[in-house]
């Protein structure tokens, strides 16, 4: 017999072997119904529902309707959809087929095209397996005996996957259709093909095998699947609505940005999109005032024993650009990190002027291959708002406060209050010594407990010189996006020996801590477009107000409004022409412009505006003073409006 531990701690007797699924059963027959999977022992891996139990252990039963469940249900749908694709074209080699966190994809290779228009037949094939209710049969397999079964079946993707596996583990196939249907795949599945009720192929794309750009280039399909019909339409409106508000889309139209081939991946900024990127830099200084931040400028370009000296060399260096001259090398800034340690080592320092807070606005440059790169949010040029403290060991858990504060602040008036915390630990690549890591890393989690916020631990996703906290918020759409970071680093202080004089007049090294709250600006914009539609809040649009005529006859009375408005400070557009003003409202709505005041005769009668929001909200008349007050106090408050 074994125990097993439910998790609301209460435990049961069962006979070894006893599989997951046979669990369930015990408990009811509702869960069974339900059950997909467990995790065992608290691991993130989900085991099959055949899982025979041999030990002790604890259990977490995965049903349908939870996030893992999804999972389980996604990687079924790929399986299917392979099935569906070799029947159509039975000459397709599969190579992987994973879930992802909006549904699922599998890339094959295939010499035929398959283009968007044939969805619609490998859905219906899909459809017909899903009908046929088949199980799904998980069959463990002899390591060389499928070697060699792989290769004579040109199945080169799959004999190279089982050749990269470790010799100790178990490997295993699993089987659909009456065994018709086969793939390498360590599970878990639903027990049925009938378990699938809702899923959509969305569209194809290539892939590098492996993302090594030296192989084979693969068709990637994506889908998405889910636990109803109501959830996969609600899923499919979200699309959509993120079509509409593709920052790429929008930015064109409302003249924010451009890319041109002569600088791939990196952003022209047009005067609109100028405008935000200045207004969000000027938005950060005023919060560095509160915060007591000192502003720097840093070169772009420093000779690479710099770079070698801080381990991006070692670690960082195929993402770096480099140049010579002066019979020298150099590389081009990719972190302002370096630079911060010369201008603290510039002079002596006390424990007194600790802590020390850097900030700098200086531009950023890494190489991203071209698959990766995506409008705003992976560019090749970019700025943060970065920064960087000088602390001594005691001021740690303040200092991290503070930022958190400041994160709080921040996102807050973005309209972000969601906010996801992740932990990330020692990555397999990194400097710096197990004692060192240990330290940095007990002082970051003691900083999130002591702030109350609850986090997910990343395992091995830390930067290589320091463990990290990521703040991650939720749009409009309810999408996560990573803005914020804060990273405690021992290692970089050492390697520049940084040290300051502390009470007992002796030498000790300072701890550096690396911040960022908004990110890359660049991504920020990008990520903002989409989140706002377009609609900026006042204090932020580019245009905050357009004025519109009736007539000539009132364009006198029109331009002293202009002038009075841009007086005042605000940025106003005019729409003078002949056209009739319901186009010219209707223009006026498609540019995102906050305020739309509209100028007829009664108007320059009563020396008013006739004043709408964009979203077609009427505010009646007002007079130009009403109209400036009311402006003030939204900028002012930084209104979300």
């Amino acid at each position: 017999m074994v125990t097993v531990t439910l998790p609301d701690g209460s435990s049961r007797q069962v006979a070894a072997g006893t599989t997951v699924l046979e669990l369930a059963r015990s408990i009811g027959a509702g869960l069974a119904k339900a059950t997909l999977g467990a995790r065992l022992d608290g691991a993130a891996e989900i085991v099959d529902l055949r899982r025979p139990l041999d030990a002790d252990c604890s259990i977490e039963i995965v049903t349908a309707n939870s996030e893992a469940g999804l999972e389980v249900i996604r990687h079924s749908a790929s399986h299917v959809m392979a099935d569906a694709i070799c029947q159509l074209w039975p000459e397709a080699r599969l190579s992987i087929g994973p879930a992802t966190a909006e549904g699922f994809y599998y890339d094959i290779d295939l010499g035929h095209k398959i283009s968007d228009d044939e969805l619609g037949a490998i859905e219906q094939k899909m459809a017909e397996i899903i009908a046929a209710d088949s199980p799904f049969e998980r069959c463990a397999i002899d390591r060389e005996a499928s070697l060699q079964r792989f290769r004579a079946a040109g199945e080169i993707y799959k004999a190279e996957l089982i050749e990269g596996f470790d010799p100790n583990d178990e490997i295993s196939v699993y089987r659909h259709g009456n065994g018709a249907f086969e793939d390498l795949c360590r599970g878990p599945h639903v027990p049925s093909t009938g378990y699938i009720k809702a899923f959509k192929l969305l569209k194809v794309a290539g892939a590098y095998w492996r993302g090594d750009e030296t192989r084979p280039m693969l068709q990637r399909i994506y889908g998405t699947a889910f636990n109803s019909k109501k959830e996969l339409q609600e899923h499919l409106e979200r699309i959509e609505e993120a079509k509409r508000r593709d920052h790429r889309k929008l930015g064109k139209e409302l003249e924010l940005f451009i890319f041109d081939e002569t600088a791939p991946a990196t952003p022209f900024f047009l005067p609109k999109g100028a405008f935000i990127y200045n207004a969000l830099v000027d938005f950060m200084r005023e919060k560095y005032r509160v915060y007591g931040y000192d502003e720097v400028i840093t070169p772009q370009i420093l000779d690479l024993e710099l770079w070698k000296r801080s381990g991006h060399w070692d670690k960082y260096r195929d993402n770096m650009y480099f140049t010579h001259f002066d019979k020298a090398d150099f590389g081009v800034k990719p972190m302002n990190c370096p630079t911060h340690c010369l201008i603290f080592r510039s002079k002596g320092r006390s424990y007194r002027d600790l802590p020390l807070r850097i900030a700098d606005f200086g531009r950023l440059h890494r190489y991203e291959r071209s698959g990766v790169t995506a409008g705003l949010t992976r560019v090749r040029s970019f700025c943060q708002d970065d920064g960087h403290i000088f602390c001594r060991d005691d001021q740690i858990g303040d200092e991290i406060a503070r930022v958190i504060r400041l994160l709080r602040e921040v996102y807050q008036t973005f309209g972000f209050p969601d906010v996801r915390v992740y932990f990330s630990t020692r990555p397999e690549m990194s400097v710096g010594t197990d004692e060192v890591w240990e330290k940095a890393e007990a002082g970051l989690q003691r900083a999130l407990e002591d702030n109350g916020l609850d986090y997910t631990v990343n395992p091995g996703d830390g930067a290589f010189y320091g463990p990290k906290i990521d703040f991650v918020v939720l749009d409009a759409l309810r999408r996560e996006w990573q803005l914020g970071t804060v990273q405690l680093d021992f290692n970089m202080p050492a390697r520049f020996e940084l040290h300051y004089t502390n009470a007992q007049d002796g030498r000790s090294q300072p701890v550096m801590i690396h911040r960022a709250i908004l990110g890359s600006l660049e991504r920020f914009i990008g990520i903002a477009v989409e989140h706002f539609a377009g609609n900026f809040p006042l204090w932020l649009a580019p245009v905050q107000v357009r004025v519109l005529n009736i007539s000539e006859a009132q364009l006198d009375h029109a331009n002293r409004v202009v002038e009075r408005l841009k007086a005042e400070g605000y940025r106003v557009e005019t729409d003078f022409g002949n056209g009739r003003i319901g186009g010219k409202i209707r223009e006026a709505r498609n540019s995102r412009v906050p305020y739309i005041a509209v100028i007829g005769d009664r108007e320059v009668e009563d020396g008013t505006l006739n004043l709408r929001r964009r979203g077609g909200e009427e505010l009646g008349a007002k007079t130009v003073d009403e109209f400036c007050a009311l402006l003030r106090e939204e900028v002012s408050s930084r209104s979300m409006l």
